[in-house]
């Protein structure tokens, strides 16, 4: 048997891919927990819905700033101990969550929260390029954001039930310490790394992004990384107020079910690492932000069932096209991959707070319609992205 420790001719085992889904739920769990409970928090503290959506918006903003740095540390320091580092710091505004008195006090420890989520994504995908190659590496990415995909799921339905059963202070706390228990799961279980090599010099990272941000390749994935947060967040974070008024009238824990469409996107995804490999990035893409079109025009209908399968419609597609981009950017990027992470995810966590702030102002302006309206034109640029600038051009 295999030491957790090592990792042993790049073979994938169980305990290995449970490890790297896991590690990508807890990178996410805490991030979109409180969209399950924004019609709360506007009744206790009396604020509009542009203003309660910014909390969702503060935890990305935070993520964007602190992408690069979070990349640059790393290539210059290692993986494992920002990742389980990372997962033990975001457990602190956690659990502070459940102390804040103002609209501006949660702001801030949202923000504070997301400053922590570029250690465990960032890292974890730069852990996974240098580790593994080929199809391996495509089914741990897939895995990855599989895992992403639960914590999403998660942090949204315990939140939601919690404050249903308790109140939302406590279910923070409990939320707090849920991380707390998944660092030490992490740090016994991720294998150390067997391929990295410390970068430390600045020069040589100042270097490294020059040639980053001259890359194509990267600069269309960032793109389409931005497209697709901005979506996932505008959709997720107002639809919520939309459910919360009449007729539909939902309360916490039933929204917090509504969220169970994360789960489709879950099983769906592991298993878009054969379209991509198959297919290729360019074509998966087009299919994909296609299904999640089709899914938000489909939210416009009136029957809350047709409402939750669009929703499994719209974010599956959001999922396979995040699949698809974090792989073309390892299979394109062969020096800097944590920075080269660190950059997508700037771009890619932008796009999430813009999402948050332009949907917020869509929604108070004209609804949900108006709202719908927005995120279908950012998905059709997200389509012209993936048709033109991803695509390669052919070997002569």
């Amino acid at each position: 048997m295999n030491s957790p420790n090592v990792i042993s001719k790049n073979q994938l085992n169980l305990a290995l891919i449970i490890t790297v889904l896991i590690t990508g739920a807890l990178a996410f769990v805490q991030v979109y927990s409180i969209q399950s409970i924004l019609p709360v928090l506007m009744q206790e503290y009396h604020v509009s819905a542009a203003a309660v959506g910014s909390t969702v918006g503060a935890t990305i903003f935070a993520v964007s700033i602190m992408s690069p740095f979070m990349g640059m540390i790393s290539d210059a320091l290692g993986r494992k101990r920002f990742i389980v580092g990372s997962i033990l710091f975001i457990a602190v505004p956690t659990i502070l969550l459940a102390f804040s008195h103002s609209i501006e006090m949660l702001w801030w420890l949202r923000f504070a929260q997301g400053l922590a989520v570029p250690g465990i994504t960032v890292v974890l995908l730069a852990y996974i390029g240098e580790e593994f190659s080929g199809a391996e590496r495509v089914k741990l990415m897939t895995f990855f954001v599989s895992g992403t995909v639960l914590g999403g799921f998660l942090g949204r339905f315990i939140l939601g039930y919690l404050t249903e059963f308790m109140s939302w202070r406590h279910g923070f706390m409990v939320m707090g310490m849920v991380s707390l228990l998944g660092a030490f799961m992490v740090w016994y279980n991720l294998p150390k790394s067997a391929k990295f090599v410390a970068k430390p010099q600045i020069h040589t990272a100042m270097i490294t992004l020059w040639h980053h941000l001259h890359n194509r390749h990267i600069l269309a994935a960032c793109a389409l990384g931005f497209c697709v947060l901005f979506s996932l967040v505008g959709c997720f974070t107002y639809i919520n107020l939309y459910l919360d008024r009449p007729p539909y009238s939902l309360s916490s824990a039933q929204l917090a079910d509504i969220f169970a469409v994360y789960l489709i996107g879950m099983i769906i995804t592991p298993l878009s690492a054969r379209l991509i490999v198959r297919f290729g990035t360019n074509f998966t893409v087009l299919l994909a932000m296609s299904m999640s079109i089709i899914g938000m025009l489909m939210t416009l209908l009136h029957p809350l069932w047709l409402i939750v399968l669009a929703l499994a419609l719209m974010s599956s597609g959001i999922f396979i096209t995040q699949s698809a981009t974090i792989s073309y950017i390892s299979s394109n990027v062969s020096e800097g991959r944590s920075l080269a992470s660190g950059l997508y995810y700037m771009i890619y966590y932008a796009g999430g707070f813009t999402g948050s702030w332009l949907c917020g102002h869509a929604f108070e302006e004209g609804g949900w319609f108006m709202t719908t309206v927005t995120l279908v034109a950012v998905q059709l640029l997200a389509i012209i992205i993936g048709g033109v600038l991803m695509r390669k051009p052919a070997v002569v």
